[in-house]
């Protein structure tokens, strides 16, 4: 059974840190762009930021440059989401998201992406 399971969510005060890390199993996806998304309540999902297959390039939305950081490792199958400088409008269900990316897709549209995890819940409070 392939799995994408996120890790690391909780309850964190504005300006504090979190890293989300998001396990692969059941496939290896080392060959795959992986992705953040998040939902907030009442609200659609949004893109938050991406990672080639190499890890060589990285993607953001405006309202996260800066503050998070994406990553993986290959030999481990996981993706990492760092999150500094947390702000309340960061509060979401966050997904991470793995997919073959090709030339006419776009990293920031969830259609690309063919795998998704379960989510965890990043609360921010002021």
């Amino acid at each position: 059974q392939v799995q994408l399971v996120e890790s690391g969510g909780g309850l964190e005060q504005a300006g504090g840190s979190l890293r989300l890390s998001c396990a692969g199993s059941g496939r290896t996806f080392s060959s795959d762009a992986m992705a953040w998304f998040r939902q907030a309540p009442g609200k659609e999902r949004e893109f938050v930021a991406a990672i080639s297959w190499s890890g060589g390039s990285t993607y953001y939305a405006d309202s996260v440059k800066g503050r998070f950081t994406i990553s993986r490792d290959n030999a481990k199958n996981t993706v990492y989401l760092q999150m500094n400088s947390l702000k309340p409008d960061d509060t979401a269900v966050y997904y991470c998201a793995a997919g073959q990316k090709t030339y006419d897709s776009s990293w920031q549209s969830s259609g690309t992406y063919g795998y998704w995890g379960q989510g965890t819940q990043v609360t921010v409070s002021s």
